[in-house]
């Protein structure tokens, strides 16, 4: 007899197979969300969540009582497994690395989780980074995580605390306002795209980086460069470049939480520029090249 079969006799709803996307496809979001939050990589995130999927068609889903906590651990256990290839990945990389690149829709909440934290949390053990942002970013109990990460709560305790210690320099303590971070992040383009060192360096802090991720692919520095004096020399070299090949505007918006552009180079390929910002100036610039980073946008 089959597994409906068995079911109806013991007066049990085994669900069907299609109830296993019903179910899953309204979570999709905020498991991709984890893992995103845990790999730095858009398409390793969709292939873990993808995995996540198979695996809770497999599963005895009339049996999980919360679906969503299931497949978070679920999720986050399979991000574990990933992170050991990734370090692996990360110390053959080709230059300066950083997390794939995500636009933000208006009204996005996860402002907080910004591209310098996400840079952080590279610097964290896999499950110090789990707990961390199980506990603090997505506000799972420690119970949870104990379960998820197969510790006791007071070691999940411990783990979130280091790392806590660990990134609180990377938080944004007085967030720029939105709108305002935006009329900057336009200002920038125009003056780096004209030209205008004067006004560019209007901008800078003092103690101002560039940060570039060609991955290999596509030119970009090979370590960062420090300083608004050697930040706007290459500013100054790349106007030139913008003007000969040119670079065009495909829109302003908030990247991994920072306020930023993306833009149409002249060789046709995409670029993000993310600005971190602070007292009305600008402390870092993260730029991607990496066209690989870069798929999801188009």
């Amino acid at each position: 007899m089959d597994r409906a079969g068995q079911g109806a006799r013991r007066g049990m709803t085994v669900p069907a197979p299609d109830d296993a996307a019903a179910s899953f496809d309204p979570l999709r979001p905020r498991l991709i969300r984890v893992a995103y939050r845990m790999l730095g990589s858009v398409a390793d995130a969709e292939d873990i969540v993808q995995e996540a999927f198979i695996r809770w068609m497999g599963a005895d889903r009339a049996a999980v009582r919360e679906p969503e906590a299931f497949l978070r651990r679920t999720v986050t256990r399979l991000c574990l497994d990933q992170l050991k290839s990734a370090r692996v990945q990360r110390e053959t990389y080709v230059g300066s690395w950083l997390p794939d690149p995500v636009v933000e829709a208006e009204g996005d909440e996860d402002e907080d989780v910004t591209l310098p934290l996400l840079l952080a949390l590279e610097r964290l053990t896999p499950l110090e980074r789990a707990a961390f942002l199980l506990h603090d970013v997505f506000g799972v109990g420690f119970d949870e995580v104990a379960a998820t990460i197969r510790r006791d709560p007071a070691a999940c305790r411990q783990l979130a605390a280091r790392a806590r210690a660990h990134v609180r320099e990377a938080r944004p303590r007085h967030a720029i306002e939105r709108r305002h971070g935006l009329e900057l992040a336009e200002a920038f383009f125009a003056a780096s795209r004209s030209g205008d060192m004067t006004a560019l360096g209007a901008m800078l802090a003092a103690d101002v980086s560039i940060h570039s991720d060609g991955g290999g692919k596509r030119p970009a520095a090979p370590a960062p460069i420090l300083g608004r004096s050697n930040v706007l020399k290459v500013q100054k070299a790349l106007a030139i470049l913008f003007a000969r090949h040119g670079s065009q505007l495909v829109r302003v918006g908030l990247i991994n939480g920072l306020p930023g552009f993306v833009t149409r180079e002249g060789d046709g390929e995409l670029q993000t520029t993310a600005l971190d910002i602070a007292d009305g100036r600008i402390n870092a610039i993260y730029v991607m090249r990496n066209p690989d980073k870069l798929r999801h946008l188009h």
